[in-house]
């Protein structure tokens, strides 16, 4: 892999009296999927939410692309080349899917029809539902136009908050065939996810989080056949 693209050292995010990030470091290089993993609770939302401007760190350095961005606003951040799917989707339920896309294309003046083409080349069901309100879509149709939303500024970066959460195994699996198809074609991913499993075998390497702090990190696969890492999070006894 080339070079870090997003290196985060010391970050702490606390609200009021409590830290819920501890001082954390890691990177994040270019061409790569990197996933943060943990119980629900552990903080990695709250990075990610730190990463893209949405709450102030208490502590701690963010770099992307050679930038420090605790400073930054959140749109600032979107031209840079970052930019968030958030937990739950929140596509807007009352417009069309075209809509939805073209909106995560706001800051952009040129054409976007080929980037829209390249969407529905990704995600044919999109097409098919291009002029249908967005809260009648499925649950994984909402993801996928959420990720495809994302998509539509170009990133850099993208990150991912819990993709999988509420979706039936089927369209889990392919979520996560579409997160490594994007990064095939050169986006670089960071991902928090509960599903330990998918979310491992999908990246390249990984951090795990317990209670505001990184406990082990290796590749995807160190992690997966971690027997601690079994234990906690893929359902598998300790030998």
């Amino acid at each position: 892999m080339s070079n870090h693209i997003l290196e985060v050292k010391d970050l702490s995010v606390s609200y009021g009296g409590i830290r819920a990030v501890k001082g954390i470091s890691f990177e994040v290089s270019e061409g790569e999927v990197v996933t943060l993993i943990g119980a629900n609770g552990a903080g990695k939302s709250s990075t990610l939410r730190s990463i893209v401007g949405l709450e102030r760190p208490a502590g701690g350095s963010i770099v992307f692309d050679g930038r420090e961005l605790t400073q930054m606003g959140t749109e600032q951040l979107v031209t840079c080349g970052i930019t968030l799917v958030p937990e739950g989707r929140r596509v807007f339920p009352n417009l069309s899917v075209l809509e939805n896309l073209k909106i995560g294309a706001y800051q952009r003046k040129d054409s976007l029809d080929t980037d829209i083409q390249w969407i529905y080349g990704l995600f044919p069901r999109l097409q098919e539902r291009s002029w249908q309100m967005a809260g009648t879509l499925s649950g994984g149709e909402q993801q996928m136009l959420a990720i495809g939303r994302a998509l539509m500024s170009r990133p850099k970066l993208i990150m991912m908050d819990e993709p999988s959460l509420g979706l039936a195994p089927i369209v889990v699996q392919g979520v996560f065939d579409i997160i490594r198809e994007i990064n095939k074609q050169g986006v670089t991913i960071l991902l928090v996810e509960q599903n330990a499993n998918m979310a491992l075998k999908a990246a390249h390497r990984a951090y795990v989080m317990e209670t505001g702090q990184i406990t082990l990190s290796g590749t995807g696969k160190e992690l997966a056949e971690n027997e601690d890492v079994k234990a906690a999070y893929l359902g598998k006894a300790k030998k």
